[in-house]
Formats: C-alpha cells, sequence, structure tokens
C-alpha cells in the first residue's frame, strides 16, 4: 500500500465518501506536474433513503463534473487479515489466496470478492522456507454489487471500489510523498479516524500497512451519551454537541465514559500491534468529524501516554482557488482523510 511518486497525462478523480451522516467529495488532478485539488463538496445526509440524493446535490454544488469515482465500503461484511504465506509470484498470490481464505474469513468463499497483496521482502522461517507477510481483504459480493450500482444509478463511473482504512492510509502516504520534510521509513504511525457510527484504526510502518481494525464506537455514541445525560433527544444533542455555546464543562461531562471507553479500546490494539511486532506506536494522528468532540484529544493523550495530533491531509497539496472554497475545505480537513486517500487512487495507472 504505497502511493507512487509518478505523474502521468493529466486526468482526475473524485473520491467520493459516502459515511453514515455525511457526504465528502475530493476531486484531484494530475497536471502532469503533480496533483492538485480541483473539487470539492461536503454535505448531511438528512436520512438514510436520501443518500444518492445527497450525493448528486453535493457534486452538483461543489460544480464537479467528473464521472470517474473511487468509493469505498467498511463494516462487518469487510474483513481485513494479515497472513504469513509462501514466497510466490503476485500472479499465484491471487489464486492462491481463494484456497487460503476459507481460513480467515466467516463467509463461504464464494460469497466473497478476495484481493490481497504482498507487503514486505521474503523472509526465512525457522525451516529454512521462504515466506512473505500477505495482506488480504475480502468482501461481501452484495456489498460491493450494492454500492456500485448506487453509484452508476447516479451517472457516475466507479473505477475502484476501495476499504476506508486503506483510504486513510492512502492519504497519508500522499502527504509524506509531497513533503518536504524527510521521515524515518521506520517510523510507526497510527492514524485515527473517528466517524459517527465507528472509529477505524491503521498502524503503518513508514507508508506500508502493518495492523487495521475498526471499533464500533463514534460520534453518534457520543450524541446518544449527551442525550441521555440532558434529557433530549438526539437532534438536540448533536446540535448541541456541533455548537456548545457556553456548555463545553456539561458536554465533555457527558460524552467523557464514551470517550474513556473507545480510548481503552484503541490503546488495546496498540498493545496488540507492539507485541506482535515488537515495535512502538511513536505517533499518533487523529481525523474523522468526530475527533473535533470535546474533550476527546485529552482524553486519548491521557489514556495512551503519548502526543495525539490533528492532521490536514492536504496540507502539501495545492488547491485551485477559482475551483474550490479554500475557506471551506480548510474548515473540513479533518474530516477529509478517507475522501482523499480515494481520489489518490488516480495515481494508480500512473
Amino acid at each position: 500500500m504505497k502511493v507512487r511518486n509518478m505523474f502521468s497525462r493529466k486526468k482526475s478523480v473524485v473520491g467520493l465518501d459516502i459515511g453514515t451522516n455525511e457526504i465528502k467529495a475530493v476531486e484531484l488532478t494530475d497536471t502532469g506536474e503533480g496533483v492538485q485539488v480541483t473539487g470539492f463538496g461536503w454535505g448531511r445526509i438528512p436520512s438514510p433513503e436520501q443518500v444518492s440524493e445527497t450525493i448528486r446535490t453535493v457534486l452538483h454544488e461543489a460544480g464537479i463534473s467528473g464521472k470517474r469515482v473511487v468509493t469505498s465500503v467498511s463494516g462487518r461484511s469487510v474483513i481485513v487479515r494479515y497472513i504469513n504465506m509462501p514466497d510466490m509470484t503476485n500472479e499465484e498470490l491471487k489464486a492462491a489466496l481463494r484456497f487460503e481464505a476459507d481460513k480467515y474469513i466467516p463467509f463461504e468463499v464464494d460469497e466473497v470478492d478476495i484481493d490481497g497483496q504482498s507487503l514486505q521482502e521474503t523472509d526465512s522461517t525457522s525451516e529454512g522456507e521462504s515466506e512473505m507477510k500477505v495482506l488480504m481483504v475480502a468482501a461481501k459480493k452484495d456489498l460491493i454489487q450494492e454500492h456500485v450500482s448506487q453509484v452508476q444509478d447516479l451517472g457516475l463511473t466507479p473505477v475502484v471500489v476501495d476499504v476506508d482504512c486503506f483510504a486513510l492510509g492512502n492519504a497519508y502516504a500522499l502527504r509524506q510523498m509531497n513533503s518536504s520534510r524527510l521521515e524515518d521509513e521506520e517510523t510507526v504511525v497510527a492514524l485515527v479516524d473517528v466517524g459517527a457510527t465507528k472509529t477505524n484504526i491503521h498502524v503503518l510502518r513508514g507508508t506500508t500497512s502493518c495492523f487495521s481494525r475498526e471499533i464500533y464506537v463514534g460520534g453518534n455514541d457520543f450524541t446518544d451519551s449527551l442525550s441521555r445525560h440532558q434529557h433530549m433527544d438526539d437532534y438536540e444533542a448533536e446540535e448541541l454537541k456541533r455548537s456548545p455555546d457556553g456548555h463545553e464543562t456539561m458536554i465533555t461531562e457527558a460524552v467523557q465514559p464514551v470517550l474513556e471507553d473507545l480510548a481503552s479500546e484503541i490503546l488495546l490494539s496498540f498493545d496488540y500491534f507492539e507485541n506482535q511486532f515488537d515495535q512502538q506506536v511513536a505517533e499518533v494522528f487523529i481525523s474523522g468529524g468526530a475527533s473535533r468532540t470535546l474533550g476527546l484529544k485529552e482524553t486519548f493523550e491521557r489514556v495512551f501516554g503519548r502526543e495525539v495530533r490533528d492532521w490536514d491531509p492536504l496540507e502539501n497539496i495545492p488547491v485551485k482557488a477559482d475551483c474550490v472554497d479554500v475557506e471551506a475545505i480548510r474548515e473540513h480537513a479533518c474530516q477529509l482523510p478517507i475522501a482523499v486517500g480515494l481520489s489518490s487512487r488516480l495515481l494508480d495507472s500512473a
């Protein structure tokens, strides 16, 4: 999972992040000299029945006319595993994964689409046999088909259906690729994206995927906790959470139990990774709309025992100001890593 560093002919791809509560769209264009942001749109989803209409509205209001989109799936119908396999070519790997899959996934093999790739150089086992670390992804076929149909019904062309956590990693890799700072390729970072219904964790060594997990706790759980604490409905609680207006202390107290539980679960993931790989998570970067929840950053830093940083996936990428509302895209920057990572797929064919 490494972003390429070469560029080809001018082309554009729209990264379309279809969340539970919001739609985010980021268009990246390859100019031949580098990538730049040429489109941005955002909008809340009023109800589950209005997802498609919201996508159409977001793209129209953003002035995004490109039809080539990359979207992503996630959830319990998507399985990610990091496994060891005998050393083999990429062509052999594709075939071998289907035979290996039933050991690692809770679905029938014919119910899923399976893909994978080698993640590191070949190692030798204690018996002297060569093996490699492989990332295997399996997604239910009906989930993929439903997703593709939704996009096609809007007149769009799905180029790739990705997975949320890998889009998150690709956004970080793109940011690093465009940075002037020299980074240690062995530095281990954890990307923690807190969305409405779940939290994505993706641990990278340099820009190579090492570990990923979804925790089904997110912003809606913070809202529910606030709603119960203050005896108000979910809509009122959500609006209060977004605009505290002097109620910061009360909100922090109301959501604290959920924040503690989420932070503890994330820390368990860090501990698992560190025990498996004998490497420390050196840096933690947070993103997602719910990452702005009052008290979240402070709770994470206390529980993790290390600094937690916000990050902007577009900080090293120029924005075409005559096509994009620069102020709006900066305001929503923390919500955009997945959309940016999806649109970065335009580099795959370079």
